[in-house]
């Protein structure tokens, strides 16, 4: 829903155990004013009753479960010793999908691609910090050497060129839920397995596969829904390179505020 200064997010979902709802904002011109871009709460509530129980950060839990996703669909799509990371982004999100994609990949190196490079080196040395490993900057070009690739930022045009991925590349893209916003070229879309969380989502929301969609240069029937990845009832070609395309679902943000909630009221503070 646009508003005066940015856009405002309703995001309900409900289960047999449990029903919620976030309430995100996002405001562009948040940052130069020292706020986040991205703000809100979740509330989740006890479905059988709809009593509420708990109040979450919304931020913090669209980091964590964007990120979940991401690396869950990685875990399906890369190769299995992907050890290169071609980060761009320096936010809350390149963080969490850098944490995130460790966890399902034997990383190794980290390019970090960043709009701007004070902001870029503040992430590269805390990043290198908390964890350990080789992170240093790069340019868009560097993808010619990635095993993986996230696209974590809040750009309206493509990061790099695609022609330029290697056959064996993982591509994940969760910046952009518009239909004129892209992170990605045409070339990573036509070269790519395209995996998205479901075909109805992508059709509507995903500005990174919606101008191929619209020319008919790719159908929606060429879309893998992630849960057929996941059940394994779709093969994915390794000869091609693999792009997962998020806008992020309400149904997501559920499974995560149960089970933060699960988890506190069990004495598991985790």
């Amino acid at each position: 829903m646009p508003v005066a200064y940015g856009q405002l997010l309703l995001m309900p979902a409900h289960q047999r155990r449990y029903a919620g709802v976030k309430i995100a904002t996002v405001a562009p011109g948040n940052p130069a004013a020292g706020r986040p871009r991205i703000q809100g709460q979740y509330l989740l509530l006890d479905a059988p009753t709809l009593t509420p129980l708990a109040l979450l950060d919304g931020g913090a839990l669209t980091t964590v479960r964007t990120a979940a996703v991401s690396a869950l669909a990685a875990d399906h799509l890369a190769e299995p010793g992907a050890g290169h990371l071609v980060l761009f982004g320096t936010g809350p999100q390149a963080r969490g999908h850098l944490d995130a994609l460790r966890a399902v990949r034997p990383l190794n190196r980290v390019t970090v691609v960043g709009r701007t490079p004070g902001r870029a080196a503040e992430f590269i040395e805390a990043a290198r910090r908390d964890t350990g490993l080789d992170i240093g900057p790069g340019e868009p070009a560097d993808v010619a050497g990635a095993d993986l690739v996230a696209c974590c930022t809040t750009a309206r045009a493509p990061l790099f060129d695609g022609s330029l991925l290697p056959p064996h590349a993982t591509v994940i893209a969760v910046g952009s839920h518009e239909p004129d916003a892209r992170e990605v070229d045409p070339a990573t879309v036509h070269r790519s397995t395209v995996v998205v969380e479901s075909r109805a989502a992508a059709v509507r929301e995903a500005g990174d596969l919606i101008p191929e969609l619209a020319d008919g240069s790719i159908g929606p029937d060429s879309l893998v829904p992630l849960a057929d990845l996941v059940n394994g009832t779709v093969a994915v070609d390794g000869r091609r390179p693999r792009l997962f395309k998020s806008v992020g679902m309400a149904w997501e943000d559920l499974v995560v505020a149960s089970a933060v909630h699960e988890a506190i009221s069990e004495g598991d503070g985790k």
